[in-house]
């Protein structure tokens, strides 16, 4: 199998790492779905990263479902939890990291329409998402050392790469001032080799 991804896509990120906590070999084709020559839509109809390819054809994509079956198909690192309940908890901030990194997305290529062609309340709306979101991954993190639990989880990898996200396509937005805890759990991931493997070009 082999992983179709761009270097600065969150969603390819989490993918990417967990790829190396789980210790799985899987080449990666670098394809940019924004780009004229993108070969993104042969292999995800929705034409977004990351694609997981297998070698008959078949593929997989959304970074979730991709996510499941790398968690699924190697012993090494559980990521996400056996217990359902337990695993509807990280999938939450699973969903919740992802759903800043939307709206992040959603209002940098809006940014990137001509200044005449962009709706500024479009933007202002998605960078409310942003805020609530990280108000909202804030106060569930409290002291805690870890998102969920009392270890790394998939939780940590999502929140991570939509911090780093946020990093590079808003470094304006204060977010290490405003929440410091969610600093130190940035801190703290950004030690691990998988993210340090992983880190997108500025």
């Amino acid at each position: 199998m082999r992983l179709i991804a761009s270097l600065t896509s969150p969603f390819a990120r989490k993918v990417r790492i967990v790829l190396f906590e789980k210790r799985i070999e899987c080449p990666m084709s670098v394809d940019i779905p924004w780009n004229a020559d993108t070969q993104v839509s042969s292999f995800n109809p929705l034409g977004k990263v990351p694609v997981l390819v297998f070698e008959d054809g078949h593929t997989l994509f959304d970074s979730s479902i991709i996510v499941d079956y790398l968690d699924a198909i190697s012993p090494v690192s559980q990521l996400v939890p056996k217990d359902r309940q337990q695993a509807i908890q990280v999938r939450r901030w699973e969903a919740l990291a992802d759903g800043i990194c939307d709206a992040a997305a959603t209002s940098f290529l809006e940014r990137k329409r001509p200044p005449s062609q962009q709706n500024e309340e479009w933007v202002d709306r998605q960078h409310l998402k942003i805020n609530l979101g990280l108000k909202a991954l804030a106060a569930d993190l409290g002291d805690n050392r870890w998102c969920y639990g009392k270890a790394y989880s998939l939780a940590d990898i999502a929140v991570g790469c939509c911090l780093g996200y946020l990093d590079l396509r808003f470094p304006n937005i204060p977010w290490r001032d405003d929440h410091a805890n969610l600093a130190r759990l940035a801190e703290r991931l950004a030690q691990r080799p998988a993210f340090v493997e992983t880190m997108p070009p500025a």
